[in-house]
């Protein structure tokens, strides 16, 4: 089953990240290298990525049969994606034990998600 490990980056986040040293900062971005590396050994790991600052984001929508893009800057949001992990793994209990691996998780906490399968859907 497919899980969804996302790194949410926020006020708390912030706030521990600033009491950090830069070496701490530095060695908490190799975690999340080495976590990838491991989970990428065990045959768990899918795809994971970080993400770029809100910013630097494109809104889409369709309206009328019409693509519309936006971009920023956006009213300023406390909570934003920072990063994520997709595994597949045997069950929820086997998602949280390697989400507690995850860095942030010893500094503030990260979410869990099942992915929905629709590969059951008709179409």
């Amino acid at each position: 089953m497919k899980y969804l490990i996302l790194i949410q980056s926020n006020p708390q986040s912030l706030a521990v990240w600033e009491t950090l040293t830069e070496q701490q900062q530095t060695d908490f971005g190799i975690g999340h290298v080495r976590l990838s590396d491991e989970m990428r050994e065990a045959g768990v790991l899918v795809v994971s990525e970080g993400l770029g600052d809100p910013a630097l984001a494109t809104q889409v929508s369709v309206r009328d049969g019409k693509t519309i893009t936006s971009d920023g800057p956006y009213a300023e949001v406390k909570e934003h994606l920072a990063g994520f992990y997709l595994i597949d793994v045997a069950d929820l209990d086997e998602a949280v034990a390697w989400a507690a691996k995850a860095p942030d998780a010893a500094l503030t906490r990260v979410e869990v998600r099942p992915i929905l399968d629709l590969s059951t859907w008709e179409v």
